[in-house]
């Protein structure tokens, strides 16, 4: 397998929803979990958890547990304007491709399911006054920075499966289902999911990526002014 650069898998590691059938082999499997532990998370806890679904009975169940929810999806969508940014084409063939996966979710060979433990707060009586005064602000705090500490592992994983030559998308329609998601995996109460990531071989290319310009999207010191201050670079 040849390897490829850092910015050559970043520009063209797009996301992946249709796939061939054949069995991921379980060493790279463990290269993408590996992969995946290399990322940063809040205060170094390391507080994530993996799951890998291979079985097909239960890849059967995620996968009619995700078409419940991918059903709500396709109303939100079919109500949803086409983002300027896209074209007629692109717009839909994201869509076609998002229902080949609602369909499919159950013939993935690998779903892998990227977790976290919650994290206490420490109760307001062990805290400085000051800060126990603000005890339910710190509790929202940490659930608005929660996703920061399974995000990036998520991303080494879109990373990794890039440069072995397998495909992946982020989906989150399960959320939408998640009590029967958690029942049929056996989380944990303390446990949440963040992602549905169906790993395999792509029957599409990856890349080139189509994104708006950095012009359009960054911002010099305050919301509004234009990157890069002195114009086009």
């Amino acid at each position: 397998m040849t390897e490829i650069g850092l910015f050559e898998a970043l520009y063209s590691a797009r996301a992946l929803r249709r796939f061939r059938p054949d069995p991921v082999p379980e060493a790279l499997i463990t290269r993408l979990l590996d992969a995946a532990i290399r990322a940063p998370s809040a205060g170094n806890a390391q507080n994530w958890a993996f799951l890998v679904v291979r079985d097909p009975a239960q890849r059967a169940r995620i996968g009619a547990i995700y078409r419940k929810g991918s059903d709500i999806a396709a109303a939100v969508y079919a109500a949803r304007e086409r983002p300027a940014h896209l074209t007629e084409a692109q717009w839909a063939r994201m869509l076609g491709t998002g229902a080949w996966l609602w369909e499919h979710m159950a013939e993935v060979p690998v779903l892998l399911v990227p977790c976290l433990r919650r994290r206490d707060m420490p109760e307001a009586a062990a805290l400085p006054p000051a800060i126990a005064a603000r005890h339910a602000e710190e509790l929202a705090y940490l659930d608005r920075i929660r996703g920061a500490s399974i995000y990036p592992a998520v991303q080494n994983i879109i990373l990794a499966c890039r440069a072995l030559g397998l495909g992946t998308v982020i989906t989150t329609n399960h959320l939408r289902c998640e009590a029967e998601f958690n029942a049929a995996l056996g989380l944990p109460e303390d446990v949440q999911s963040f992602a549905l990531m169906p790993v395999g071989y792509p029957l599409d290319r990856p890349g080139p990526l189509s994104r708006r310009p950095v012009a359009e999207v960054a911002h010099a010191d305050r919301w509004g002014a234009p990157w890069p201050p002195g114009g086009t670079p």
